[in-house]
């Protein structure tokens, strides 16, 4: 089996953590590796396997004699080192927002839209933590009975803003418990025992920059322009595990036992749905697994053609670096790397 040079940009983050964790996981066929990040991480120590690495500065170098890097270091890194990278010879998936709407650049899940990575001019984008999980969820039933619309509100993990944000969780709840008062860093507001419906910034209509990309991404990845899509995205004091209730308007009736049946057989989806014993997705449940959990799939009594359902996901794993690494894998076996 071939093997391949990877680099992974970002490395000391919590995807990036991810990555190198996956990689190894997933038996990726590696014949070497770069671990690269900022200057302010210069020198820490990984291991990889039972070897130990340094992590290096990234630098316009870094890229020589790849085949594949994975980037999560924000869209800033993203913009300018991609292109250098893919210029270097290397293939390019990228975890942050710098491509994911230029129509040039593949946006792909590889349980949906697999065919897209041939698409890629050097660099593929991967979608954003609860965009991936509401797509794998619902384009099953897309397939089978056209989405029309759907309105969303997502619960999102303090880890999706990385080590940082788990830390002012942290550190919150400590000072509230004990009775002090707490000063937000991270975040606007306070987010121990609170939630806050603001992520990323917001626009001139009134929704934040997160709502804007969900409803993008999720046309985009659908291919279908048609789709009306309203999001609320709520910041919640979650470790780990981003939830959605999600109500679907289709083209016509669906039956919430068809819609589980439907999703019992999907790629990349568990169904957990039992009311009668409290079966359904958690957040806390769901760490640590790859598959995206499905329950609550109940009749929308305010329309003839809506299903209500609660999807949940570990947003580190299939929401970020599992994702990234099955379009890698996907990429290999179509031979694009």
């Amino acid at each position: 089996m071939k093997k391949y040079r990877v680099a992974v940009v970002g490395a000391t983050g919590m995807v990036g953590q991810e990555f190198v964790k996956m990689l190894q996981q997933r038996n990726f066929p590696l014949s070497s590796i770069q671990l690269l990040a900022s200057d302010r991480s210069v020198g820490k120590k990984m291991f990889v396997g039972h070897k130990e690495f340094i992590v290096r500065e990234t630098t316009a170098e870094s890229f020589r004699y790849v085949d594949l890097t994975l980037f999560s270091a924000g869209s800033e890194v993203s913009r300018y080192f991609a292109p250098i990278a893919v210029r270097s010879g290397s293939i390019v998936i990228d975890h942050s927002a710098a491509f994911r709407m230029d129509t040039t650049v593949p946006l792909v899940v590889p349980e949906i839209n697999p065919d897209d990575i041939r698409n890629h001019k050097g660099i593929i984008a991967n979608p954003d933590s609860p965009t991936t999980q509401l797509v794998v969820a619902l384009y099953p039933l897309h397939r089978v009975n056209p989405i029309k619309r759907i309105i969303l509100t997502t619960f999102q993990s303090v880890s999706s803003t990385g080590t940082a944000g788990m830390e002012e969780l942290t550190l919150q709840t400590k000072l509230v418990l004990e009775g002090h008062a707490v000063i937000p860093h991270v975040y606007s507001h306070q987010i121990a025992f609170n939630i806050l419906p603001e992520i990323d910034v917001f626009m001139d209509d009134g929704y934040n920059k997160e709502e804007w990309r969900i409803a993008e991404e999720t046309r985009k990845i659908l291919r279908s322009d048609q789709i009306g899509i309203s999001a609320t995205c709520v910041r919640v004091p979650v470790f780990m595990g981003h939830s959605e209730s999600v109500n679907v308007e289709f083209t016509y009736p669906m039956a919430p036992d068809e819609a589980r049946q439907i999703l019992a057989q999907a790629p990349g989806v568990k169904v957990l749905d039992d009311p009668s014993v409290s079966l359904y997705p958690q957040p806390w449940t769901a760490a640590g697994l790859d598959d995206v959990l499905v329950g609550r799939i109940r009749k929308d009594p305010s329309h003839p053609n809506g299903l209500a359902m609660w999807i949940v996901a570990d947003n580190l794993r299939k929401g970020a670096a599992l994702n990234a690494i099955q379009i890698a894998e996907e990429a290999i076996r179509r031979g694009v790397i």
